[in-house]
């Protein structure tokens, strides 16, 4: 019997504490992660059966695209810890100068950027893996079919709580072409997200017969 406790209970213990991260954004891409590794099984589960041989491109494409979407998902979840801790850090230097007051505004306004780059990386990376398991839903194992559609609002959830942390840190940034390309670039990979969830889920609703 597998022990689900193993690795989850000290994570979630990291995210329940006082600390400040790992937080939402962490959360988002540790999500994504786990869409990931439900379009494996899936993925799995149909290339283990000849009779669903329609599915296997599908399959073996997830399945390689996603070995390496955990990988990366899990480095995006230390990066968006180690992003806002570096904007906690900015607003911790010295100001007793005018020199000073100038290094820690620079400092405050870089961290903030590279705080909504983060996790407009996992929003990135959740529509590149809902694209992926399109075709999954089309012809991969009826059987398993409802395990896809978690993964499919998985990655949307992952997505549209990564878009909360780009927009606060957008928030305290000055109107700039860099901030207004990101947030322009936000709402059209949380379309995105939401276009191929949507797709997913009719094509598996359909397939179901429970539309």
């Amino acid at each position: 019997m597998i022990n689900l406790n193993d690795g989850y209970a000290d994570v979630l213990s990291k995210i329940s504490s006082s600390s400040p991260t790992p937080g939402g954004g962490s959360v988002a891409a540790l999500t994504l992660a786990h869409a990931h590794a439900l379009g494996m099984m899936v993925s799995s589960l149909t290339l283990g059966k000849d009779k669903w041989s329609e599915g296997h491109d599908s399959a073996t494409k997830v399945m390689e695209s996603s070995t390496e979407g955990i990988k990366r998902a899990l480095i995006l979840a230390t990066e968006d810890a180690s992003a806002f801790d570096a904007v906690i850090d900015s607003y911790k230097l010295p100001r007793d100068n005018d020199s000073q007051k100038l290094i820690r505004a620079d400092a405050i306004v870089s961290s903030t950027i590279n705080a909504a780059l983060v996790p407009l990386k996992i929003m990135r990376a959740s529509s590149d893996f809902l694209q992926s398991i399109v075709g999954l839903s089309k012809t991969g194992n009826p059987n398993a079919l409802t395990d896809l559609l978690a993964s499919s609002e998985l990655a949307r959830a992952s997505s549209r709580i990564a878009s909360y942390n780009v927009k606060i840190n957008l928030d305290s940034l000055e109107d700039t072409d860099e901030k207004k390309n990101i947030s322009q670039e936000m709402e059209s990979l949380q379309h995105a997200s939401v276009t191929s969830s949507s797709v997913i889920e009719s094509t598996i609703m359909e397939r179901l017969k429970w539309d």
